[in-house]
């Protein structure tokens, strides 16, 4: 199933980035770090590189991801030109705060009362953009939650008399081109539901993690793995659960619902989808990732 989710509102929301790259010195690029490059937009990367705008990408929810596979992220993207990557939590004070100061070298003639640095929040839906935003002011000055595309208009925020923060709508791109790339996203909750069929998103995740987590799927649910699938996985949750419908067959919906839900929220351990290994093969072959949960990749 090719997953594509371009919600009206992002035509604009593409339309008022591009003006406002424009009149900005940083862009602050927020990533869910279990899928970092499969949720990077490319129209993101597209519209800064146009005007020449460095990024900082932000690889947000650290708590949930492999922290080994984290590392190796932020080796290759700190290799690009024009680009910083750190890993943090937004949700953290602490982390967040370091946030404008590692803008500061990236537009160092910014960053005074006469010339405050200007910097653009962007990403895909439901990555951490406005809970950065919220924590860096202190306050609830823009919409949180748990689902995709809440926030759906920009907003401007004085951090200080030397920093200004725009935060942006959520920004899918109109065609996603990998197959697996939407999966990932529906996966972590970065596309809306109605554009997913749970039972194949669960069942993609199933095979991820029975083939490099296994043994978190065992901790989780103490089930038999051998030999098992990721749609076998989703038939013995549901037996161990006890989910049927009206008492009858087993409810695989809400079995998936609970796979997906316990790899969002973090039940099942630290997990990244994909590596830089495992994209570069994926690119090179144009199919589903040969993933390889490095402990020595780069």
């Amino acid at each position: 199933m090719a997953i594509q989710w371009f919600p009206g509102h992002m035509t604009s929301a593409r339309r008022n980035a591009a003006e406002t790259m424009a009149r900005i010195d940083v862009v602050i690029e927020v990533l869910d770090a279990r899928v970092p490059e499969a949720g990077s937009n490319p129209l993101i990367r597209e519209l800064r590189l146009h005007r020449q705008r460095p990024c900082l990408k932000v690889l947000n929810k650290t708590d949930l991801a492999d922290p080994v596979v984290t590392q190796a992220w932020l080796d290759h993207f700190n290799k690009q030109e024009g680009v910083h990557a750190v890993a943090l939590s937004c949700k953290k004070a602490g982390d967040a705060t370091k946030i404008p100061k590692l803008c500061l070298p990236l537009a160092p003639q910014r960053g005074t009362s006469l010339k405050p640095l200007r910097i653009m929040i962007m990403g895909i839906p439901n990555v951490g953009k406005s809970t950065l935003m919220n924590t860096l002011l202190k306050r609830r000055a823009a919409k949180v939650g748990d689902e995709p595309a809440i926030t759906k208009n920009q907003q401007s925020f004085n951090l200080n008399d030397h920093t200004i923060l725009i935060d942006t709508p959520g920004l899918m791109w109109p065609k996603i081109e990998h197959e697996s790339d939407g999966m990932m996203l529906a996966a972590s909750h970065s596309i809306g539901r109605n554009a997913i069929h749970e039972e194949e998103v669960a069942a993609f995740l199933g095979d991820i993690l029975l083939e490099h987590y296994p043994h978190l799927i065992v901790q989780r649910y103490k089930c038999d793995v051998t030999n098992m699938d990721g749609v076998g996985l989703i038939e013995a949750i549901a037996q161990l659960r006890s989910f049927r419908i009206r008492g009858k067959e087993f409810d695989l919906e809400k079995a998936a619902i609970t796979l997906l839900q316990d790899f969002r929220t973090g039940a099942l351990g630290q997990i990244s989808l994909e590596t830089p290994a495992s994209r570069a093969a994926m690119i090179q072959t144009k199919l589903v990732p040969a993933y390889n949960p490095i402990h020595s990749d780069s």
